[in-house]
This record gives C-alpha cells, sequence and structure tokens, in this order.
C-alpha cells in the first residue's frame, strides 16, 4: 500500500502541476489582452534607414478593415505563390481564416506620412507580422505566423529591425522562446534567420521528429528560446 508520505508527495505534485499550467495559462491570456505591444518600444515606432522611412502600427485580426484584409491577402500572394506552387489556393484559404482570428496580433509597416488617401483609406501597406502567444509543448512562446514585406522594402535590413521588437515583445511578455515556421524552399528565408539570426531547427519540427517522415513535409519549425526549461525542450 502506498504511506501516508508518499500520497502527501504525489498530491503536492499534482497541485505544482496544475498551479504552473494555470501560471502560464494567465501568463499567456495577459500577453493577448494587450491593446498594442508596440506602446512598450517607443523607439520601435518607427523605421528610418536605407532610404526608408517607415512607420509602425499594432492591429488584431478581428478588428481589421475591409481594406487591410485585402492589403494582407494581396502581400501574401505576392509572396507566397511562388513557393507553395500548385499547394497555394489550399493554403490561401488556410491562411485567411488565420488572418481574421480573435487571436491574431499584428504589427504593419506603412510609408510615414501625415496624410492619407483620397478615399480615406489608409496608406499602402508595406509589410506586417503575424504573430500569437500560445503553447509549444507546454511551453509559453510567442508564435510567429507571418513576415512579410514589399519587395521595395527588402533587403534593407527591416526584417531584421522587425525580428528584433518580435523579440522583445516575447522577452517582455516572457514567454519562454519565438518559434515560426519556414518553407523549405525559400533559401532566403531559411539563410535569414538560421545564419543571421541564429534561430535554430527545433525539435518539434518534421525533420526532428521523424526524420524519414519529414523530408516528405515542406517546411520547418524554427525557434529561439530565452530560458534553461524551453531550450532543454524546443531545441
Amino acid at each position: 500500500m502506498e504511506s501516508s508520505r508518499e500520497s502527501e508527495k504525489r498530491k503536492l505534485k499534482r497541485r505544482e502541476i496544475l498551479e504552473k499550467k494555470k501560471a502560464i495559462d494567465q501568463l499567456i491570456k495577459a500577453a493577448s489582452a494587450q491593446i498594442g505591444h508596440l506602446a512598450s518600444f517607443p523607439s520601435f515606432r518607427y523605421f528610418n534607414g536605407n532610404g526608408l522611412c517607415l512607420r509602425l502600427e499594432s492591429g488584431r485580426g478581428d478588428k481589421l478593415s475591409h481594406c487591410m484584409k485585402q492589403y494582407v491577402q494581396n502581400l501574401l500572394k505576392a509572396n507566397m505563390e511562388g513557393p507553395y506552387g500548385s499547394e497555394w489556393a489550399a493554403e490561401e484559404k488556410v491562411k485567411r481564416r488565420e488572418m481574421v482570428a480573435p487571436e491574431a496580433r499584428y504589427i504593419f509597416v506603412h510609408w510615414n506620412v501625415n496624410e492619407i488617401m483620397e478615399d480615406n483609406a489608409p496608406t499602402p501597406l508595406l509589410g506586417f507580422l503575424h504573430y500569437r502567444f500560445t503553447l509549444e509543448e507546454e511551453i509559453p512562446v510567442l508564435y510567429l505566423y507571418e513576415l512579410q514585406l514589399d519587395s521595395s522594402v527588402q533587403g534593407k535590413g527591416l526584417g531584421k529591425f522587425l525580428m528584433q521588437l518580435i523579440e522583445l515583445i516575447a522577452r517582455e511578455n516572457r514567454m519562454g522562446a519565438v518559434v515560426l515556421t519556414v518553407h523549405k524552399s525559400n533559401s532566403l528565408a531559411m539563410k535569414f534567420y538560421i545564419s543571421k539570426l541564429r534561430y535554430v531547427i527545433s525539435s518539434i519540427s518534421p525533420s526532428r521528429v521523424d526524420p524519414l517522415a519529414g523530408v516528405e513535409k515542406n517546411y520547418e519549425i524554427l525557434c529561439k528560446t530565452f530560458d534553461h526549461e524551453a531550450k532543454a525542450i524546443l531545441e
């Protein structure tokens, strides 16, 4: 029979697990509840350099205007139709659902101009980040769904600037890591994340979960961890 001491230990362990889970759930809810994550980082509201003069603003999936939805869809298609090839039609439907989800959070990039368009629409979208706060293997993470930039602003340091912001947002909200998915055929993106930003292929990526089955998958899951527990589990 189980001794009273062993029984007490089991109860204590269960209580610790439940309390940890509750704390993590509250952490994710608190991070998602913030109206705009840019407010904590005023120096990242603008990007000036390499001929660009840009401003950033926050947004959320269930508050996108019709005009903004169209901008997002157009930029996604321009950048992703090529890599996905024949799979794009199905993937586009998935991305359209994802982009308007209540838990979707955005950072939008526009030209930094004071005036607006004649039809009162916002200035054209030059790029955006779509991210969410969620759990991966019981670790609270910031999952970056999209980093999309118009071709006119690529290769000018903006992508690195936006990733620095994303990592700051993740750390500020006590996430254990930034996690993202990259299409295998997108060699420039793979090089950008792995070589320049020091991301690694995560232990939850198909190629590492099951190398044989992973060969058939067209993507890798990358991560950058910020604490020992996340590193042990996600790297």
